[in-house]
């Protein structure tokens, strides 16, 4: 398979990922008990920052939005590789080997803090972009015929 193939799937593993951290992380439902009374007691209690009144909550929440808009960016980015990869395959490795790093220490984060879900999500990403990687070549590689479809 072809590198655009890997960061393609990598792309769109991210945004899903992204669209379920907002639906069940960012804006879920707090089920009633010990849950909706940490919350509760998160909201409750603000303290001043930087001349703003904030509370754990709006920490927490800030939060959740930033890692949905990061994964956007994200999977939007390894989009464009993806296009990138069709002229020159080889010049994305190092910004695939980027991500690839970040993509193993969220899983491993994942795992320490949160659940199975998300670590099997990243792990899968993270192999999209090892495989991309591994499948990279550069123009020079290529066979004659080859370069001239990609316009080189």
């Amino acid at each position: 398979m072809k590198p655009v193939i890997f960061l393609r799937i990598a792309s769109v593993l991210t945004v899903i990922h992204a669209v379920l951290h907002t639906i069940g992380g960012v804006f879920g439902a707090i089920p009633p008990g010990p849950a909706a009374v940490a919350v509760a007691a998160m909201k409750a209690n603000q303290i001043l920052v930087m001349g703003s009144l904030r509370s754990f909550w709006d920490f927490y929440h800030g939060m959740g939005l930033g890692v949905t808009i990061s994964l956007t960016a994200e999977g939007i980015l390894m989009w464009q590789l993806g296009s990138l990869a069709r002229v020159d395959a080889r010049r994305v490795r190092p910004m695939c080997a980027t991500f690839l790093l970040a993509y193993l220490a969220l899983a491993v984060n994942s795992n320490a803090y949160f659940f199975i879900a998300p670590v099997i999500t990243e792990i899968l990403i993270a192999l999209c972009l090892g495989a991309a990687i591994l499948t990279a070549k550069s123009q020079a590689e290529l066979p004659a015929h080859t370069q001239r479809a990609v316009g080189v």
